[in-house]
């Protein structure tokens, strides 16, 4: 299992960083090999189910998710409920100053089978694949990441 978390200040306001990051089909634009299938009609609100298939052929996988917690444009509270990852995001937006917001990303992640001595790994590569995943949600021009870590 790997907890981690991620920080960002984006010169977007709390309600668009809010907008962008809960915007589930968006998220496969910014993830290599996702699609992303809302299986709820919209708006979304608590019980909101969605899976993110990620990979290629046999190699590909689902990741079922549910919004356990929805407080726009404030708290976003994920449950994994995938046989193969398991765990919870959470997505976190406040106001920051004049226009901006800071951006919290707080994720524990499992997967089933994965020896615990691959959770450093795991983490490594979770915490580079969403990080840069939340920087292109939230750069103002698409192409281009936001350099905003804190």
């Amino acid at each position: 299992m790997v907890l981690f978390r991620l920080e960002r200040v984006t010169p977007l306001s709390a309600e668009q960083a809010w907008r962008r990051l809960t915007d589930w089909p968006r998220h496969a634009d910014v993830v290599p090999l996702t699609r992303i299938t809302v299986l709820t009609p919209p708006p979304t609100a608590e019980g909101t189910v969605f899976v993110a298939r990620s990979g290629v052929g046999p190699l590909a996988f689902d990741d079922p998710m549910e919004v356990a917690v929805w407080r726009p444009p404030a708290l976003c509270r994920l449950v994994k409920r995938g046989g193969f990852v398991t765990g919870w995001a959470e997505i976190e937006v406040r106001p920051y100053g004049e226009g901006r917001s800071h951006v919290v990303w707080r994720e524990d992640l499992a997967v089933r089978s994965l020896p615990r001595v691959m959770d450093r790994p795991l983490g490594r590569v979770a915490r580079w694949t969403f990080g840069r995943a939340v920087d292109r949600l939230l750069a103002r021009d698409p192409g281009h990441d936001v350099s905003g870590e804190v």
